[in-house]
């Protein structure tokens, strides 16, 4: 988008490109969402920018009224393979804070002076000015929603002193953390800091709701029903109002609870956590989990117009590709569930869970605790007897290889992994074929563009819809839906529980694959 354009997206309020693009306005020396409901400024004093550090780098103050830094992630971040996405998506999920910026470079392969160039060039702001802008966003929710204090508050977010606090707080926002905190409309009482479940003074744990935004439309009732029929007993269960999970996140252990809003925009999340500091983190694997930066109408202008699943869009509109908040546990559990049912599922990765995961200190949920254990690492699950996993044998030697490379590092899924490389080394262990590793890739790597065209559910969506089911046909069809494939995918399973039960078919083998193909009752 040229500026003339970006301006047109301003004047018009589209919420669409709300953390595409910012707009400063120079007459002010604020920067804003293209849908702020403040009048809109003369073309002659705006300038745009493609991410809010580099508004911030520019000198330009946060609107109060519309809140820039808290729109909905860029799509964009979603889609791209190359090293810019990579790091972006890296960059979220807190790489820098950990690591520095030589351990975000040493990750994607290139010098630091290489990723600053490459960073600015598009983004117009290098991988520290960036995670700073993340960072100053999780300072504000902590001021606005705890009672934590300034010092707490500061290294929580991810600063490395006081001073950097203050400074950035007060060049972001126009106001000192001390004014954030008393101005705040959002502190409603809900969120608090306590030490429920550590009675032996371990770690402080940290009970916060926020909101989560999204670009309407959201099909949450789809994207719910999906995990919650998926949810593994002792980590993931179904509440009455929406779902919740155990988080193993980079400094502890967390709890999410996510639920829809109470007005149209935004999922309701109430995050506790061992550590503050893993706040931000936590957020954005959350919002990865329920695909919350997706543009459903860039989605809709290309499925949409296809005659075939046309009639599908417009009956689930807003429908999302759910990810995952650990891509390892994603990967296990796609070698659990092969060839068996949703239900067989979770009964074998439970059993998992309660043999090789971590115990909570406290079990959440009612007496009984429905929350009771962290997921199994890999490192665990790499040491493991094939023969005592309760599952065929074929399949748990898999699950021991397929640990084992993620234990080594063989593998990668993490939000900054090259998704072909990864796809293709999964492909060469023992038990995975394409089946498995396209399913890891579309919901571990969060790839929208990955079409099932081998899946049994994908097939008999597309026999209802009076096209032939084979793999090739299917695979030729769908080139036209790229890059949104994922979506595609989706749309043909909600299809199908739409439909009325059909009778059982029985699928015939192929001699040349690998590994059996998932019924349409796999862990999709």
């Amino acid at each position: 988008m040229d500026d003339d354009h970006c301006y047109l997206a301003v004047r018009s309020g589209d919420a669409r490109f709300d953390g595409v693009i910012f707009v400063g306005v120079t007459s002010t020396g604020i920067y804003c969402r293209p849908s702020c409901p403040a009048v809109a400024p003369k073309r002659e004093n705006t300038v745009f920018f493609p991410s809010a550090a580099a508004a911030q780098g520019a000198g330009f103050r946060a609107c109060k009224r519309c809140r820039p830094d808290a729109t909905p992630g860029s799509p964009e971040w979603n889609a791209r393979a190359d090293a810019v996405g990579r790091a972006m998506r890296m960059i979220a999920d807190g790489a820098v804070d950990r690591d520095g910026v030589a351990g975000l470079s040493a990750a994607l392969g290139y010098s630091e002076r290489q990723l600053q160039r490459l960073l600015t060039a598009e983004l117009g702001a290098g991988p520290l000015a960036l995670a700073r802008a993340q960072r100053a966003q999780t300072a504000r929710v902590l001021l606005e929603t705890t009672d934590l204090s300034m010092a707490d508050t500061a290294f929580a977010a991810g600063f490395a002193s006081i001073r950097q606090f203050n400074e950035t707080i007060r060049e972001v926002f126009a106001r000192t953390p001390t004014e954030l905190r008393a101005r705040s409309a959002h502190r409603d009482g809900s969120a608090r800091l306590d030490t429920v479940g550590h009675p032996d003074g371990g770690p402080l744990a940290g009970t916060i709701s926020l909101r989560l935004p999204y670009r309407a439309p959201c099909d949450l009732g789809h994207t719910f029903g999906f995990l919650g029929a998926r949810a593994v007993p002792g980590v993931e269960e179904v509440t009455p109002d929406g779902y919740r999970r155990v988080l193993r996140l980079p400094h502890g252990t967390g709890i999410a609870e996510l639920a829809p809003g109470d007005g149209p925009g935004y999922v309701r999340c109430r995050l506790r956590l061992e550590e503050l500091r893993d706040l931000g983190t936590a957020v954005q694997r959350c919002r990865r989990l329920l695909d919350l930066d997706a543009d459903p109408q860039a989605v809709a202008e290309v499925l949409g117009t296809d005659t075939l699943v046309a009639p599908l869009v417009a009956a689930a509109p807003g429908l999302r590709s759910p990810g995952h908040v650990d891509p390892a546990e994603l990967a296990v559990r796609a070698i659990v569930g092969q060839q068996v049912s949703v239900a067989a599922a979770r009964t074998v990765a439970g059993r998992l869970v309660e043999r090789y995961g971590k115990p909570l200190t406290v079990p959440i949920g009612g007496p009984s605790g429905g929350l009771t254990h962290v997921f199994p690492l890999v490192e665990t699950l790499a040491e493991a007897d094939p023969q005592e996993l309760p599952m065929p044998r074929g399949r748990a030697r898999a699950l021991v290889a397929l640990s084992t490379a993620l234990a080594s590092g063989d593998i990668d899924l993490g939000p900054g992994a090259d998704r072909d490389e990864s796809a293709e080394r999964l492909r060469a262990l023992p038990g995975i074929g394409p089946w498995t590793a396209d399913y890891i890739r579309m919901r571990a790597l969060g790839d929208p563009d990955v079409f099932l065209h081998t899946d049994l559910g994908v097939r008999q969506a597309l026999e209802r819809l009076g096209h032939p089911g084979d793999g090739h046909s299917a695979a030729t069809t769908a080139r036209a839906w790229r890059p949104w494939r994922s979506y595609a995918s989706h749309h043909l399973w909600a299809s199908n529980s739409r439909a009325a039960p059909s009778p059982p078919r029985t699928r015939p083998r192929s001699a040349h694959r690998r590994t059996p193909h998932p019924t349409t009752k796999d862990t999709r």
